[in-house]
């Protein structure tokens, strides 16, 4: 399930109404709510323990990006993301998963260097005792490195929405050997970076998701 531990702006990150809509958005794509399913305001507010204005202005940005749709008159029902959606998020991603390790090339600190060489050593180890918990969220820093390191409040932005997107399929692609084929590519991009060979970092971290996809499909994992 996605944390609240990425930087985001702090206007939408503490305000009351931005915790609302990532609340409602991470259990959309956590699977809590079904495709199609009626989400109600006032039943959310309770739980949640807030009025219905947060509430309906998290429904509307919902609605917005896609997840939700809002039918006057009726409700707001769950769009969710679809085997289509998740093609789209990746191809995408691919492009943009490049330019942020070009980026991460050029801007990258001694401290995130060294974080990305011992992240890509204790996945290793994870991958070998198949600890699949560890390596996802593993996985997962090893991006946030790189989005942090591109020096890009716009495209670390896009990619950690991208990320959270297809969080709950991701998990499952790293089952089995793609775990350790990924972490593979994962030391591949690091050294790339660590060469200051940016076009090198920007080629793998483009094919690394593409090759993320295909295994997905591959093995009918594609379906969120």
């Amino acid at each position: 399930m996605a944390r609240y531990d990425v930087k985001q702006e702090v206007t939408d990150k503490y305000s009351l109404r931005g915790r609302v809509f990532h609340k409602i958005r991470e259990d959309i794509l956590s699977g809590k709510y079904k495709e199609y399913e009626e989400l109600k305001e006032v039943a959310i507010g309770e739980e949640l323990g807030v009025s219905r204005t947060p509430v309906r202005e998290a429904f509307r940005q919902l609605e917005l990006e896609g997840l939700l749709q809002i039918v006057p008159n009726k409700g707001a029902y769950v769009t969710g993301i679809t085997s289509k959606d998740v093609q789209d998020i990746y191809m995408i991603r691919s492009l943009l998963e490049g330019l942020c390790a070009r980026w991460a090339t050029e801007n990258i600190t001694r401290e995130q260097l060294d974080e990305l060489e011992e992240n890509v050593y204790l996945a290793d180890f994870h991958a070998a005792k198949g600890h699949m918990e560890q390596l996802a969220e593993l996985d997962n820093r090893f991006h946030q490195i790189l989005y942090e390191a591109c020096h890009s409040k716009q495209l670390e932005r896009l990619l950690v929405d991208y990320h959270e997107y297809v969080l709950r399929v991701r998990k499952k692609t790293l089952a089995g050997r793609r775990g350790q084929v990924s972490n593979e590519e994962h030391r591949q991009i690091m050294e790339a970076i660590k060469a200051k060979d940016k076009d090198k970092a920007e080629m793998l971290a483009n094919q690394h998701i593409i090759n993320a996809y295909d295994n997905m499909v591959k093995n009918g994992l594609h379906d969120m």
